[in-house]
């Protein structure tokens, strides 16, 4: 009952509990995207780490992906050796009808044809491929499946390809930064007046809220306004060989919103759900003015 591969798949929610994460989950994808090839020699030592049979490795040589100048396999193709003769259908996490991106992962008798993997393939999700393989062949064969994916990608990771992510991951061209100043300061100056309206007595209650909570919300609104746009035209602006956008798509670490707050703002930071309250005399920090509502006063960080 203590046996950790009879605990791949939870009895109470019939799902999986366990899945690929972290390192081998961004490694996973880099593997399977469409230009990744290995040479004989890389071959043979993935091989070799995933502990899988002569007859895999002798069927996999005779059958390169590309003959010439070189022979090359893809990941894909190494990625296939691991798989037991499954069928399965499923979409990676940049799916978009009508686009091909080769988003659609499609196993046919334990071969990978198309797709990307990802957590949505790999991770401990229902009707995922560690659950397919569950329910088709066992704890035993998930178990497996676990130890050669995992042996596999860490050694391409730490031997052949590598990973990393530098300050130029953060950095975006030119004409998007303009675009993340334009939106601040679109934003700061519609809180401006927001104040000014409310200074003037100006300000129409929102129902069910008091000119209080009204006034809140519509700072609110206009600042997040600003962390959305700003953070959507970042997000846009990296290809996707980037490697801070890679670990997001793969599922292993961070979300788009990490993205938009490296790269273009961090935003409106709230306390309880509300701009930070003020603590010192009338104002949030004792370098701020007495009674001052604008934007950066009360938590707003226009910076990345």
């Amino acid at each position: 009952i203590a046996l950790v591969s009879k605990q791949i798949v939870s009895p109470q929610s019939n799902r999986p509990v366990m899945g690929i994460v972290q390192d081998t989950l961004c490694g996973v994808r880099k593997f399977t995207v469409k230009d990744t090839f290995l040479t004989r020699s890389e071959v043979m030592g993935l091989v070799y780490s995933s502990k899988l049979t002569n007859k895999a490795m002798d069927d996999l040589l005779d059958n390169p992906a590309i003959s010439r100048p070189i022979r090359l396999w893809t990941g894909k193709q190494l990625f296939s050796l691991i798989l037991p003769k499954i069928n399965y259908k499923g979409y990676s996490s940049t799916y978009e009808e009508g686009k091909e991106n080769d988003s659609v992962v499609l196993i046919q008798d334990g071969i990978l044809h198309t797709g990307i993997i990802d957590k949505k393939t790999v991770g401990a999700t229902q009707g995922g491929l560690i659950h397919v393989i569950y329910n088709d062949y066992g704890f035993q064969e998930s178990n497996k499946f676990f130890d050669s994916l995992q042996k596999m990608i860490n050694r391409w990771m730490t031997t052949v390809q590598g990973f990393t992510v530098g300050i130029g991951d953060t950095i975006a061209d030119t004409s998007t930064m303009a675009t993340i100043v334009k939106s601040i300061r679109h934003a700061k100056s519609e809180v401006r007046k927001i104040v000014e309206m409310a200074r003037k007595n100006e300000l129409e209650r929102m129902p069910g809220m008091s000119l209080r909570e009204t006034f809140e919300s519509k700072v609110n609104v206009a600042l997040n306004r600003a962390r959305d746009v700003s953070g959507t035209s970042a997000q846009k602006s990296l290809k996707e060989q980037n490697n801070l956008k890679q670990m997001v798509l793969a599922g292993s670490k961070g979300s788009f919103i990490n993205i938009s707050q490296v790269t273009a703002c961090v935003g409106q930071q709230n306390v309880e759900g509300k701009r930070i309250p003020f603590g010192f005399r009338s104002r949030t920090l004792p370098h701020f003015t007495k009674d001052d509502y604008g934007p950066e006063s009360r938590g707003f960080v226009e910076n990345s």
